[in-house]
């Protein structure tokens, strides 16, 4: 049940706004605390199924934010992935353990972080792999079923690539379109699509556009290096944040 009074609206609100201003051009890794925020109020499943429709629409402005901004090699070196990561979370479980998904979020996104630390000196870019692609496609898709978190890996994945940041967010945004609309399928074959909570997510649906033209906004006044930059740092941040709730240290939100 939505709650009656304006407790919902008041955390929904800027949950709907951080993800739009993700998805504008601050990263996809910002987005992941959106269902965990919403999950302050309402059962965390029926959160992700409020939020799933509004993050369709943001991916649909970031595809028109970024048109012609897209890296075909990572396209396509790891959406093929994504589908079958998102497919077996969808057959395998009716809803992934969350603690089990933010256990496994955030330990490869501090290890990643503690790596990319260590080369700092030697930042080459590399290239786009099938092999890497295929890897962090899979489990990017897999974690992206449940909580909507699949920023962490899939910008795991891209980082390393050194594209521009434009390229970079035209790239996440096909990226997760794609992944989004298939599970949009799937969380309607389940009946979590239901008529309560897509009329949440009509009444929240105004405030999409305002977090992505404020994300966009910021993205064009920001220096490529502060973007990187701030991508490692929301990484760090939210690795750190999922681990200690995966372990039991911090309450999920």
């Amino acid at each position: 049940m939505i709650p009656a009074d304006t407790l919902f609206y008041l955390v929904a609100i800027p949950a709907v706004l951080i993800s739009g201003m993700a998805k504008g051009g601050l990263g996809n890794m910002l987005g992941t605390a959106c269902v965990p925020l919403m999950a302050l109020v309402i059962p965390p499943v029926q959160a992700a199924a409020i939020i799933l429709p509004l993050l369709l629409v943001m991916d649909c402005l970031s595809l028109w934010k970024f048109r012609g901004q897209v890296h075909i090699e990572a396209l396509k070196t790891i959406l093929p992935a994504c589908f079958f990561g998102v497919a077996i979370a969808a057959l395998v479980f009716s809803h992934p353990s969350e603690q089990h998904v933010r256990l496994l979020i955030g330990a490869i996104s501090l290890l990643f972080c503690f790596f990319q630390w260590l080369k700092r000196n030697n930042p080459d870019k590399q290239p786009a792999s099938y092999r890497w692609g295929s890897f962090w496609g899979v489990l990017g898709g897999f974690t992206s079923f449940g909580i909507h978190a699949g920023g962490p890996p899939v910008t795991i994945y891209l980082l390393p690539l050194r594209l521009s940041s434009h390229l970079f967010m035209g790239t996440q945004a096909w990226i997760f379109a794609s992944m989004n609309i298939e599970k949009i399928i799937a969380y309607g074959a389940t009946g979590e699509l239901n008529s309560e909570n897509l009329i949440a997510s009509a009444t929240l649906l105004p405030f999409t556009p305002i977090g992505v033209l404020m994300g966009y906004g910021l993205l064009n006044h920001l220096p490529e290096k502060v973007i990187y930059g701030f991508s490692y740092l929301c990484l760090t941040v939210l690795g750190s944040i999922l681990f200690l709730q995966g372990i039991g240290l911090l309450p999920s939100l």
